[in-house]
C-alpha cells in the first residue's frame, strides 16, 4: 500500500506575489492564497530546466504522480495561519494585500501608452506594521519519490510578474508526524493519494471538484481554467480546464464519504 509522508512548508515572501485570478475595471486582482497548481507549475519549470531538456509535459505528470499539494495561506507566523481570507476578508486585505500601479510607454511621443494605465494587485511581503508575511502549507510526498523537489523549492519564483522580481521566496521544511491537516481535518496517508476526513461541519480549504454528489455545501462554485507551459518556448499557451469548482472557503456541512488530493492541489470525492 503506498505511503505518503508531509511537510509542513513556509515560504517568507521576499517580494510581491501576484496569483492571477480576474480584472476588475483597470485592476488585475490576486487570488488571496496560492494554488496547488500555482506550486505544482513552479517546481514543474524548476525541475525541467534543471534537467535540461525534459519536457515540461512530462515533468509536470512526474510531479502530479510523485507529489500532492495543498493550497498556501497567507500569514504573519510561521506556524500558523492567523487570518483565513474569507472570515474577515476587510481585515485580510488591509494587512496583506496592495496594489501597484503602471503603465505602458509610447516611446514616439515620449509619453505614457493611451488607457494601457493599470494596477496589478498582490500579497506583500510584509504587513502595513511592518510584520513579515509567509505562506504556509503543505507537500505530501510519495514513497520512493526521487524527484529533488525539496533542494528546487529553495529556486522558486512563485506566480506572475516574475521578471520584474515578484514572487521570491526563503522555504523552511519541516516533515509532519500526525495526521493533522487544516483546521476541521484530518489526514490518511495510505493509498493512492491523501485522503482527507473533516472532523464535523467545517470549510473548504482548496477548490474542491463540483459533484451532484454533495450535500450541504454553501459557497461561491468558479470555472478552473488557466495557461499551461507544454514545452520550452511555448510559456503558457497551453489552455488547460478543470472543470467547476467550490471555492476555498465554502462551507461543508456534512460528508459521507472522505476526498482525495488530486492533482494540482484540487480535492474531490474519493
Amino acid at each position: 500500500m503506498t505511503t505518503w509522508k508531509m511537510y509542513r512548508i513556509a515560504f517568507r515572501l521576499l517580494s510581491p506575489l501576484h496569483v492571477g485570478w480576474f480584472k476588475q475595471g483597470n485592476v488585475q486582482r490576486t487570488r488571496p492564497y496560492l494554488t496547488g497548481k500555482a506550486l505544482w507549475g513552479a517546481l514543474t519549470a524548476r525541475l525541467a530546466r534543471e534537467k535540461g531538456n525534459a519536457s515540461y509535459a512530462a515533468m509536470g505528470q512526474q510531479v502530479n504522480d510523485a507529489l500532492a499539494f495543498s493550497y498556501f495561506y497567507p500569514s504573519t507566523a510561521p506556524h500558523c495561519v492567523t487570518l483565513w481570507p474569507w472570515e474577515q476578508p476587510q481585515e485580510f486585505a488591509w494587512c496583506c494585500l496592495n496594489t501597484y500601479a503602471s503603465t505602458a510607454l509610447n516611446y514616439a511621443k515620449n509619453s505614457a501608452e493611451e488607457g494601457s494605465l493599470h494596477e496589478t494587485e498582490y500579497i506583500s511581503p510584509s504587513t502595513r506594521e511592518g510584520e513579515p508575511v509567509y505562506l504556509l502549507g503543505f507537500v505530501f510526498e510519495k514513497a520512493g519519490c526521487s524527484l529533488g523537489w525539496r533542494d528546487a523549492l529553495h529556486r522558486l519564483q512563485l506566480g506572475g510578474e516574475r521578471t520584474y522580481g515578484w514572487g521570491r521566496v526563503q522555504v523552511h521544511t519541516e516533515p509532519v508526524e500526525t495526521n493533522t491537516f487544516w483546521p476541521g481535518w484530518t489526514v490518511t496517508l495510505t493509498g493512492d493519494r491523501p485522503q482527507l476526513s473533516p472532523y464535523d461541519e467545517t470549510v473548504l480549504y482548496a477548490h474542491l471538484r463540483h459533484s451532484s454528489a454533495f450535500s450541504g455545501l454553501r459557497g461561491a462554485v468558479e470555472p478552473l481554467v488557466g495557461r499551461e507551459t507544454q514545452q520550452a518556448g511555448a510559456h503558457g499557451e497551453a489552455i488547460a480546464f478543470h472543470g467547476l469548482a467550490w471555492s476555498p472557503g465554502a462551507h461543508l456541512a456534512a460528508l459521507q464519504r472522505p476526498l482525495r488530493v488530486a492533482d494540482f492541489g484540487l480535492w474531490q470525492l474519493d
